[in-house]
């Protein structure tokens, strides 16, 4: 799986969503929107219309990440709109296989997402149901936090399970406090994709420093555990 980056806008300028796409395209493989609704996470970002309006003009695929409580009930209008992929969380959701099930019948990649302290072993069974698995390095609900190294064993343990499994075309993505240290930390454990807020959107050169993490990345890749064995 070669790697991708995922630049998030949750660090982007709100007030101009459009440019700021347009800063990464080139350099980036999707563009990662953050949909919080205030209940499942202490935060409030944006909604479907927002994401419907960039999907219109980005010509990067989007990449939703839905902290919300009720992903059963909303998820699917993302997909229906046009996102890529859709990554829901597994403790929210009531019914994991049937709204990742609804999410690939709506044309987009399914994802599932897990909070730092939730274990990856208890979600095994449901792999083939999905396209990709999201560990949070950072409790979710803020931009700009420190990375968890914690989680570090826990992408490892993923990155095994995957392995072991020739069936499977799941994508390992990352999201928090990713940088250019700490993206080599991830990609050596075992992951793929890497979502990078501040990193990015807060470099005078977004493109350029999207480029650099890919460089990271991928020498870090090449020369880890999981892909030289």
């Amino acid at each position: 799986m070669a790697v991708q980056i995922s630049p998030s806008l949750l660090a982007a300028d709100f007030g101009d969503l459009t440019t700021e796409c347009a800063r990464v395209a080139g350099a980036a493989d999707w563009l990662h929107v953050d949909v919080m609704d205030n209940h499942f996470v202490p935060n409030l970002t944006l909604g479907l219309p927002v994401v419907e309006a960039l999907l219109a003009k980005a010509t990067t695929p989007v990449d939703c990440h839905l902290m919300i409580a009720d992903p059963d009930r909303w998820a699917p209008a993302y997909a229906e709109a046009g996102a890529g992929s859709v990554t829901f969380h597994a403790e929210a959701a009531h019914a994991p296989v049937r709204l990742a099930r609804a999410l690939r019948a709506a044309g987009a990649r399914a994802g599932l997402g897990l909070k730092p302290a939730t274990p990856v072993e208890a979600y095994a069974d449901l792999l083939p149901e999905v396209d990709m698995l999201l560990l949070m390095t950072v409790e979710p609900g803020f931009g700009g936090q420190e990375f968890l190294e914690v989680v570090v064993p826990k992408i490892r343990r993923t990155r095994e399970l995957l392995r072991g499994r020739d069936d499977l075309d799941v994508w390992l993505q990352v999201d928090g406090g990713i940088d250019e240290r700490t993206i080599e930390i991830a990609a050596d454990a075992g992951a793929d994709v890497f979502v990078a807020g501040s990193s990015v959107y807060r470099a005078e050169d977004p493109a350029e420093a999207a480029r650099r993490l890919r460089a990271r990345a991928e020498a870090a890749t090449a020369a880890a555990w999981w892909s030289t064995t």
